[in-house]
């Protein structure tokens, strides 16, 4: 088993099934489990009591299970698909769908529901957990996300991602608003020292990471903004944002609890809201746009009553 120590850092009080279930990267069930099988230790002292809460300075031990070697498995999944042809696919992910199996994370996810739909197969360079899958956004974003059908098409579509010719736009509101109405945050990301979970500005094993953002819309302590990935780093808007004292509202990680009950929402408010790049085979360049989803229109229609 692997053992990992997380330090808590929330200004506010958080129910140890919630703070595993998010810092793991897992289920809330799954984390429930670990903590009545005696897994996981507040302040170096086992606690069965899912319901107990952690405050800031806590420390939380959590011992996670070997992964289990799983190949994922077509499910009957209904996914909102926005182009396909016999190269590529491009779906609108839902908020709260993980993209492909991982510990805690078997099943149910945006690849099983692929190999359902796509009878002929999938690219199979990522293997047999991520077939077809050349980026990917996080479970709780939603939004546009291509998939190759093919070794041919993952390749061509990987190069442009590696040669930055990938057009990604995201729409996301923030907690207060930047000083200036557009900007550019050029800082690089690796792995947060402390924990393993989250990624973070630093120059230690760190790789480059651009983001630019544009200001759409400001209201009473919060605001829209357009951002648009020059890069594409592991939780690379949600670091930047946060790194620059305006992180993504309803962020469990990097803004604990920060306008989640205000807006009711169940993760961060951002959107993967546009996408484009050259076709693998016609040489033609396609962009998609997707309509914001309702968590999003509903967080900001109470932003717009307020002012």
């Amino acid at each position: 088993m692997e053992n990992e120590l997380i330090p808590v850092d929330s200004e506010e009080e958080i129910r140890l099934d919630v703070f595993v279930s998010v810092n793991c990267e897992i289920t809330r069930s799954s984390a429930a489990k670990l903590i009545e099988d005696s897994l996981v230790l507040v302040n170096q002292k086992t606690c069965t009591k899912k319901s107990f809460n952690v405050k800031r300075n806590d420390t939380v031990s959590v011992q996670l299970p070997d992964p289990i070697p799983c190949k994922a498995e077509p499910q009957d999944i209904a996914i909102s698909i926005v182009y396909e042809d016999s190269d590529v696919i491009v779906v609108n992910k839902p908020q709260g769908m993980v993209v492909h199996p991982a510990p805690g994370n078997p099943d149910g996810t945006l690849v099983n529901a692929l190999l359902f739909h796509c009878k002929e197969g999938l690219s199979g360079i990522n293997g047999v957990i991520r077939p077809g899958i050349v980026h990917r956004i996080d479970k709780d974003t939603s939004g546009l996300l291509m998939v190759a059908k093919n070794d041919k098409a993952h390749l061509a579509l990987a190069e442009q991602i590696k040669e930055h010719s990938f057009k990604r736009i995201y729409y996301a509101v923030l907690i207060g608003c930047p000083k200036e109405l557009t900007g550019t945050v050029n800082a690089p990301i690796g792995r947060n020292a402390m924990h393993r979970k989250k990624m973070a500005v630093t120059d230690k094993n760190a790789r480059e990471a651009t983001t630019h953002y544009r200001i759409i819309e400001q209201f009473n302590g919060y605001s829209l903004v357009e951002l648009k990935l020059e890069t594409g780093r592991t939780h690379q808007i949600r670091v930047h944002m946060a790194y620059i004292g305006h992180p993504i509202v309803g962020d469990p990680l990097y803004a604990p609890n920060a306008g989640k009950n205000q807006f009711s929402l169940q993760g961060q408010c951002l959107h993967a809201k546009t996408l484009g790049f050259v076709h693998p085979s016609s040489g033609s360049y396609m962009e998609f746009d997707s309509d914001l989803p309702n968590y999003f229109e509903k967080t900001l229609t109470i932003l717009r009553n307020k002012l």
